[in-house]
């Protein structure tokens, strides 16, 4: 197969007609025939513009644009004779999203070693959420530890909570995670999050999780977080089934300490990597809140090609169809009311669609592949951790998850970027289809935006499977890093969520028929191989997928 490095002005030509023929070897040396994907620039274009028409009104969730690009998902994957992929034969997965807001009168109070209780003002001195399926939560008289960040990082050698024991206890956290290379320097890893927190909180046991704010109750930090406080939020599936969540400020957390005879100091030095969780002896917590509850449903829709011969094996190709609605999502907009999310994620969706076309006229491969159209990624991920939080394939044998999230829009480029570069071997894997063309993997050049942990590959990684997602090639081969990243971010400014992003006839797509084509063989080299990526050594996720190796073996 031709594999010789073509210069930019071959890869142009190549791409004029809007097909880019690869020149990657498929089923990395397993004996299966080559098949050479044709993605077509102009299918996956009109294909963008239909389902990001007005009368799309913008794919918000449990709408009318919900019901017509699903309808318009299935019947083009019943053209292509694919199967349903969902649960129970389906096409689609229910995706039950539970709305809470808090009921006011909630109380707490919390009491010192000398058995004296002291009364805490809801929304005052403490803000709290029921982080129960059910709305309410009612604690009485839990013990309460503070775990500094509340971290446990084997591949760190950093153990916040020591050999502490939290089962029934309240564990006080502070945000964030230590600042420096040990924890991947500018790019956050996962432990900084509220929800890893939360996770490893229950997991050990514990009934609740508060942060603690470092500020005194009149700061304007502190002020701005009570008026956010009694927001309708919808509750991520999956989440830590903790009874409640909550933020305390600086103020409650002193006299609290100081009843169990520590100074502020017992909170400080949680940096250094020798602090150890510290009980409140004597303090324990009580309160009783709820709150009420709204339903609403939406779906994935998924569709496979079984695997012929370890179909219990399974890749998933995934994008989330939905964006952020239209006149009634956003009502009192002058103008066009309506955020068709061309880019944002009409492409994706598209991208997902035409990776199945290429891949139903390969021959079959010996794992499943499955192509998941996700719902809610814009109200937090939520259909992705719908799935992984009820798999429809068992996430222990699930081989990877490559994400698409707004296709590229650029002439050919050098760079892959990728979001969560270093976490895993996928990338070593695309770098090594990626090198013979000239081009290379990068890091998303953004550090400050957090990428890794804002589209629908990261609840697979947070469950410990190997997942992936490639970003927009700023090094141009017609023009340089300079013009690419420029192009970029005027882009991005000018149509990122709002109504702007629309289909155009315009749109460069090259970019992105190049990217597409690198991970269909990615996808389908794993489909036809019995190999597992794996994280790397000092990714956070490398627990979490060795708690189900046995699986594997």
């Amino acid at each position: 197969m031709f594999r010789k490095l073509m210069n930019g002005a071959a890869v142009a030509a190549v791409l004029a007609a809007g097909v880019l023929v690869s020149s990657c070897a498929t089923a990395g040396g397993t004996g299966h025939a080559a098949h050479e994907p044709a993605f077509s620039a102009e299918r996956i274009s009109n294909d963008i513009r239909v389902i990001s028409a007005d009368d799309f009104q913008g794919r918000y969730p449990g709408t009318e644009g919900e019901r017509k690009v699903l309808a318009f998902l299935q019947a083009q994957y019943e053209a292509m004779g694919l199967e349903p992929g969902g649960p129970n034969g389906q096409w689609l997965q229910p995706v039950e999203l539970k709305r809470y807001t808090p009921v006011a009168g909630g109380t707490a109070s919390w009491t010192g070693p000398d058995g004296q209780s002291h009364a805490l003002t809801v929304g005052t001195d403490i803000t709290l959420r029921a982080a129960t399926n059910d709305g309410r939560a009612s604690i009485r008289n839990a013990g309460v530890v503070f775990a500094g960040y509340g971290i446990t990082a084997p591949e760190r050698n950093w153990d916040d909570y020591g050999d502490i024991d939290v089962r029934g206890k309240v564990v006080v956290v502070i945000s964030g995670e230590p600042e420096g290379e040990l924890f991947n320097g500018q790019y956050a890893t996962n432990y900084q999050s509220g929800a890893y927190k939360a996770d490893e909180a229950f997991r050990r046991g514990a009934v609740g999780v508060i942060t603690l704010v470092p500020q005194p109750a009149s700061s304007a930090q502190w002020q701005g977080m009570i008026r956010g406080a009694n927001r309708t939020r919808t509750l991520t599936p999956g989440a830590a089934n903790l009874e409640f969540s909550g933020v305390i400020n600086h103020d409650t957390a002193f006299a609290m300490a100081s009843a169990a005879g520590l100074g502020m100091e017992s909170f400080g030095n949680t940096a250094g990597g020798s602090f150890k969780a510290v009980p409140l002896t004597g303090v324990s917590l009580s309160l009783d809140i709820s709150e009420t509850i709204e339903t609403l449903v939406t779906h994935n829709l998924l569709a496979k090609i079984p695997g012929t011969e370890r179909p219990n094996e399974t890749i998933i190709y995934s994008a989330h169809w939905d964006h952020v609605g239209g006149a009634e999502q956003h009502a009192g907009v002058e103008g066009d009311n309506i955020w068709n999310g061309a880019w944002d994620n009409a492409s994706g969706t598209i991208g997902v669609l035409e990776m199945a076309r290429q891949l139903s006229r390969a021959p079959r491969p010996e794992r499943t592949i499955v192509f998941a159209h996700m719902a809610a990624e814009e109200m937090g991920l939520l259909g992705a951790y719908a799935y992984a939080a009820d798999p429809v394939y068992p996430l222990e044998t699930t081989v990877a998850d490559i994400n698409i999230d707004m296709l590229p829009l650029s002439g050919p480029t050098r760079d892959i970027p990728i979001f969560g570069k270093g976490q895993n071997d996928l990338e070593d894997r695309l770098e090594a289809l990626a090198a013979p063309l000239g081009r290379y993997v990068s890091d998303d050049h953004q550090p400050e935006q957090g990428f890794y942990y804002r589209s629908d590959h990261f609840p697979f990684a947070r469950m410990g499977v190997p997942a992936i997602m490639p970003w927009h090639g700023w090094d141009w081969v017609d023009g340089g890093r300079e013009a690419g990243e420029a192009a970029w971010r005027a882009r991005f400014a000018a149509d990122y969520h709002k109504p702007s992003d629309e289909w155009s006839a315009d749109w460069d797509l090259r970019s992105a028929v190049e990217n597409l084509t690198l991970l269909y063989h990615l996808g389908l080299d794993l489909a036809n191989s019995d190999e597992w990526p794996g994280w790397k050594p000092t990714s956070e996720f490398a627990q979490v997928r060795a708690r189900s190796d046995a699986a594997r073996r």
